[in-house]
């Protein structure tokens, strides 16, 4: 069911107005906008252009892919709908298009500009410009996705309940996110961050927000201590640097060193074992009835 932003309540219907308080959705070549000039600061837009260059060709967008399909596979298997929240280029929503070419997939973006690449990328999906803390649905995806989003909110707490609401009984929520305060480094400021996770304290926020965790594994683990001294390094940069997207061009022959070094993460947690310690948390919860 979509949910009116203005009245707060759900409808059946697909029209673009409110049943109850004639609220219309606004809709701009084609796509609907919920949160026109929302954007907050949260993510550098500049960064698109690059992100929408050179994801296929960077060793953790690959990864990160593979673990989300095969999690989908794992734990949702048979998903008729996914909404995924901060769909930025479309990359991950592409690689899900692929793998699951029957489901009916939505991506959201709060700015525009990376919407755009999506909509080129992925014209099959439906599209939104939307606000995380402001979900227009309810009740009515069997699975929600969020790759690397809420380190990017203040307000993660409500971002997951608005998740929750979104989810069908039972749905499945896909949640990856950066791990480990002690990584931070003026990379993080340089991505947007808010935070960097700990395994406790975002499994308490989950279960606040009415969610049961099925699986929650670290991953990037075989290249913490190349991590740990990368930023380490950042650390001592002079003021005024890392205003570029950090860690996504490096050399072709350190990329595939890096790809087998994070394919033996992934195929330990293919096989049952979930790691203590990583650059990045991969968890799977589902809505509590």
């Amino acid at each position: 069911m979509r949910k009116c932003l203005a009245c707060d309540r759900p409808y059946e219907t697909e029209a673009d107005q409110c049943p109850f308080c004639g609220k219309r959705i606004q809709r701009e070549q084609g796509v609907a906008v919920y949160a026109p000039g929302a954007a907050c600061g949260g993510f550098n837009e500049s960064f698109f252009s690059d992100l929408a260059a050179k994801e296929a060709g960077n060793f953790w967008f690959r990864a990160r892919n593979g673990l989300i399909l095969w999690a989908l596979g794992a734990y949702a298997p048979g998903f008729a709908s996914l909404l995924e929240i901060g769909c930025g280029t479309g990359f991950v929503l592409t690689g899900i298009a692929s793998g699951f070419p029957a489901a009916r997939l939505y991506g959201s973006e709060l700015y525009a500009s990376g919407l755009a690449f999506a909509v080129r990328r992925l014209p099959s999906a439906e599209f939104m410009q939307m606000d995380a803390r402001a979900i227009p649905y309810a009740d009515e995806f069997d699975v929600v996705g969020a790759f690397d989003v809420l380190e990017h909110i203040e307000e993660d707490g409500a971002v997951l309940e608005q998740i929750r609401g979104a989810l069908r009984p039972g749905g499945c929520l896909l949640l990856t996110v950066p791990q480990h305060a002690w990584l931070w480094s003026p990379l993080d400021d340089s991505a947007c961050h808010v935070r960097r996770y700990g395994r406790a304290g975002l499994h308490a926020k989950l279960e606040a927000a009415g969610f049961k965790i099925v699986r929650s594994t670290s991953f990037v683990s075989g290249l913490l201590p190349f991590m740990f001294l990368s930023r380490l390094a950042a650390r001592r940069r002079p003021a005024g640097r890392g205003h570029d997207l950090p860690e996504i061009a490096i050399a072709p022959w350190l990329d595939r060193i890096f790809s087998l070094a994070i394919a033996v993460d992934c195929a330990l947690i293919r096989a049952g074992f979930s790691l203590p310690l990583g650059g990045s948390r991969l968890v799977v919860a589902t809505r509590n009835s």
